[in-house]
C-alpha cells in the first residue's frame, strides 16, 4: 500500500503546481505526518520536491522535472484524455479517476499550460443530451467489478413487451453500443451467452459465488453477433418527404438517398424485422410511406389506425363530458 500511495502523491504532483499536505492526507486517507514522511522518501528517491510557505503554500516537483514519455506526443494525450474524461463521466469510477491522474502526469508542467489556453478540441461523451439511460449509475461500477471479480449477479430484466423475467448470470465485461450500455453475459437461464440493455435492468444483485471463465472473450462475442442477424432482413423501398432530407442522409448514409422526380427521397435498404423496425417508422409520422414490402406498410397502417382511434376514443370521451356539465 505504501508503494500505491507514494505512486499516487508523485502523479499527482506531477499533474498539479502544487499541493498542500492536508489534500494529500486526504486524497490518500492517511495522517499528515504520514505525508511528511512520503514526501522525503520520494525526494531521496531522486524526484526534486520544492516546499513552499505562506498562503499559497505547499509542494511541487521542480519545473524542470518530468517523466519521459517517449513518443507520446501532447496530441496522442490530449485524445486519450477526452476518451478518459468520457467514459468516467458515465462509469463514475475512483479507479478512473487514479488513471486520469497518472495519464496528467505524463504532461509536462509547460505543455499544460498550453492544454489550459487552447481549450477541449475533443469531447466524447456518453450521457444523452435530454439526461436519459441509466437511472442509476453505480450498476456500471457494480456490474465491471462483478466480471473483474468473476461474480455471478442477478436481476430483473424487462423485455420490449414490457415482461419481466428474472436472470442470474456469469458476467463478461460492459460494451456502449450506439446509445446505450449493454452487459455481456453468460446466461444460466438461457444456457448461453447474451447482451443485456442495462436501461431494461433492476433489483440488480451481486453474489459471493465466484464462477469459472468459460474461455469466452466480449471482443469475440461481439464479432460473431456482428456477423449476424438479429431477424428476418426485410428489403425496404421507403420514400420520404423532401424537407426531411437532412435527417434521412443521417439515418441512412448519403449514397442510399436517390432523389425521385417529384423531389421526394428514395430509400432503399435491409433491416432485421421485429419492434425496432416498426418504431423507427413510425418515429418519420406522416413523413415517409412505406413502398415494399406490402406487409410492413399494412402493418404501419394498422398501427397508424389504432393510434388515431386511440385518440377519437379519447376526444369522444372529453366531449362527452363537457356536455354533462353542461
Amino acid at each position: 500500500m505504501k508503494v500505491e500511495r507514494l505512486l499516487g502523491i508523485t502523479m499527482m504532483l506531477l499533474s498539479r503546481r502544487r499541493v498542500n499536505a492536508q489534500t494529500l492526507a486526504d486524497r490518500f486517507e492517511v495522517s499528515i505526518r504520514t505525508i511528511y514522511r512520503d514526501l522525503e522518501t520520494i525526494n531521496t528517491a531522486g524526484i526534486p520536491i520544492v516546499a513552499y510557505t505562506g498562503a499559497d503554500g505547499g509542494y511541487e516537483i521542480m519545473e524542470q522535472f518530468r517523466i519521459d514519455r517517449q513518443i507520446v506526443t501532447l496530441d496522442d494525450l490530449q485524445s486519450i484524455l477526452a476518451g478518459l474524461k468520457g467514459v468516467q463521466a458515465s462509469l463514475d469510477d475512483h479507479e478512473m479517476d487514479g488513471l486520469l491522474t497518472k495519464i496528467k502526469a505524463l504532461v509536462a508542467k509547460s505543455e499544460q499550460n498550453q492544454l489550459e489556453e487552447a481549450g477541449e478540441t475533443l469531447l466524447f461523451d456518453t450521457n444523452l443530451w435530454h439526461g436519459g439511460g441509466l437511472k442509476d449509475k453505480s450498476i456500471l461500477g457494480a456490474l465491471r467489478q462483478a466480471a473483474k471479480n468473476r461474480q455471478v449477479a442477478s436481476f430483473l430484466y424487462t423485455n420490449t413487451e414490457g415482461m419481466g423475467e428474472q436472470r442470474e448470470v456469469e458476467p463478461l465485461g460492459i460494451a456502449w453500443k450506439g446509445y446505450s450500455w449493454y452487459l455481456y453475459a453468460y446466461c444460466r437461464l438461457r444456457g448461453d451467452y447474451r447482451t443485456f440493455r442495462l436501461s431494461r435492468l433492476s433489483g440488480l444483485r451481486i453474489h459471493l459465488e465466484h464462477f469459472v471463465s468459460r474461455g469466452v472473450r466480449m471482443e469475440e462475442l461481439d464479432a460473431r453477433w456482428g456477423n449476424q442477424d438479429t431477424g428476418q432482413a426485410v428489403q425496404l423501398v421507403l420514400r420520404f418527404r423532401p424537407r426531411l432530407r437532412v435527417r434521412v442522409e443521417e439515418a441512412f448514409g448519403f449514397d442510399r438517398v436517390e432523389t425521385a422526380e417529384d423531389g421526394s427521397l428514395l430509400v432503399r435498404n435491409s433491416y432485421p424485422d421485429g419492434h425496432w423496425l416498426t418504431g423507427m417508422l413510425l418515429s418519420y409520422g406522416p413523413d415517409v410511406q412505406v413502398l415494399e414490402p406490402a406487409y410492413i406498410a399494412d402493418r404501419i397502417r394498422s398501427m397508424g389506425e389504432q393510434i388515431a382511434q386511440l385518440y377519437k376514443e379519447d376526444a369522444q370521451a372529453e366531449s362527452g363530458l363537457t356536455a354533462v356539465k353542461r
